[in-house]
Parts: C-alpha cells; structure tokens; sequence
C-alpha cells in the first residue's frame, strides 16, 4: 500500500490557481479495478484508492506518512517556466504569425 505524496497541478480549463497550494496523500490501488457482473460497471474491492488526505506542507504530509508507517513517495512538482508577453507584442511589425483580422 504504497501512498503518493504531490502537490496538484492546476487546471488546464481555467487560468487561477486554486487548490494547488496543499499537497496530497493518495493511495496507489492495490487492485486493478474490474466490471460488476450484474450490472456491468466498474468497481474495485479496494477502498484506499478513495482516499485522498490534503496538507498545508509537504512536511506535514510526509511526517503523517511516517507516524503511521506507511511507505511513501515524494513527487516534487515542476515549476512552469514564465512567459513575459506585453500588450504591444500583439501589434509588433516582426510577428511570427500575420494578424488575422
């Protein structure tokens, strides 16, 4: 039952970054999930894949980790590199793409 410590990137649909300042605890399934008989759906004996633990600090969710002698893995995440774009850039004479209106 290995669990995955991370912090969550943040939504490619909208531009905020809300909910990517806390760092998760989820578990890895220890099965793979399979379809019901009956109805055909796809369900799973495990429950620790549903569980999913939020933390202020990586610290705070590796410490959790560590009191309750669950083996964990550490990602760290990746910072974007910025992209500086003035306003002017959309009007420049040398634009890679020509202006389409």
């Amino acid at each position: 039952m290995l669990a995955k410590i991370y912090r969550p990137t943040k939504s490619a649909m909208q531009s905020g970054k809300a909910g990517v300042k806390r760092w998760v605890l989820e578990f890895e399934a220890g099965t793979a999930p399979g379809p019901d008989v009956l109805m055909g759906w796809t369900s799973s004996t495990d429950t620790n894949g549903q569980i999913r633990m939020f933390f202020d600090s990586r610290e705070e969710a590796i410490e959790f980790a560590r009191r309750r002698s669950i083996p964990h893995q550490v990602m760290e995440p990746k910072q974007p590199k910025p992209v500086l774009k003035a306003y002017s850039d959309n009007f420049a004479y040398n634009r890679r793409e020509p202006w389409s209106h």
